[in-house]
């Protein structure tokens, strides 16, 4: 085998919490030692993979690993932020606040000079509508006059969706995920998002589009040396832990997910 000086992480699997476990697991024992951008002077060295997540059905339970970063009402208000775009009203970077969201770079891309922002989203669901197999359904989230330079670019690049065998497959790009904190709440928002997309899909062409695959590609998937004791004491629930008692199955954790999108919505109504 070829010796790589940055590993590569391939994971298949069915569900989304068990692709996130494996990834993170063989990122810790495989991944390079790096420094990074934000580490403390006495903070070891990031373990550090390129990484290739598939997951064969992202819908199917369980959903959710209890070890995400946050609780359940986290988990929710992410994926309000990148599927309805319920903090596209924090972007002001002039006085201090927001640079982007995802949703307002997939769902109001502005170019200067053009003066209607584009809805990246409308045009996947309408490339797919017309071919539903063609490879130019895609939207990009980086803007090179903004992104260079900035303290926080976009760590999400593209989303790119095709159809097969009536169900929409999404790719999602990152060019820096970190890993065991960040990497499955954008998982779980990325594939709330691909069943809108198949919603819309479905509505637009009045046949039933479903979830299909969905794959994570990052350039970085990273465990940051800060946290190396909390990643440790991960790796202790997996070998305690069942596997039901490490994740959740979203009609067990219903009542409180309801509850939290209801939060949500009383926020932006007030």
């Amino acid at each position: 085998m070829a010796q790589l000086s940055l590993p590569v992480v391939h994971v298949e699997a069915q569900t989304l919490p068990e692709a996130w476990e494996k990834a993170v697991v063989e990122t810790w024992e495989r991944g390079a030692q790096m420094r990074t951008q934000y580490d403390a002077p006495k903070d070891p060295a990031s373990r550090d993979a390129i990484c290739v997540i598939a997951v064969a059905e992202p819908m199917s339970e369980p959903r959710i690993h209890r070890a995400m970063p946050g609780g359940l009402r986290d988990l929710i208000v992410y994926v309000e932020e990148v599927v309805n775009g319920v903090h596209d009203h924090w972007i002001d970077p002039e006085h201090g606040k927001w640079q982007y969201t995802y949703h307002e770079r997939l769902a109001a891309y502005s170019v200067p000079g053009i003066a209607k922002p584009i809805d990246q989203l409308e045009y996947i669901v309408d490339a797919l509508a017309e071919v539903d197999y063609t490879r130019r359904a895609q939207a990009v989230v980086w803007k090179a006059w903004d992104d260079a330079g900035i303290d926080h670019p976009a760590c999400l690049q593209r989303l790119w969706a095709r159809v097969v065998d009536g169900k929409l497959c999404m790719n999602a790009h990152m060019r820096s995920n970190d890993a065991f904190k960040a990497a499955f709440m954008n998982m779980y928002a990325f594939t709330a998002l691909q069943a809108e997309l198949a919603r819309k899909l479905s509505e637009k062409t009045g046949r039933e589009i479903g979830v299909g695959q969905y794959t994570h590609i990052a350039d970085s998937f990273h465990i940051y040396g800060s946290y190396f004791a909390d990643f440790e004491g991960f790796l202790r629930t997996l070998e305690q832990r069942t596997w039901e008692q490490r994740t959740f199955v979203t009609a067990d954790v219903q009542d409180m997910l309801d509850e939290a999108r209801q939060e949500v919505e009383n926020e932006k109504s007030g």
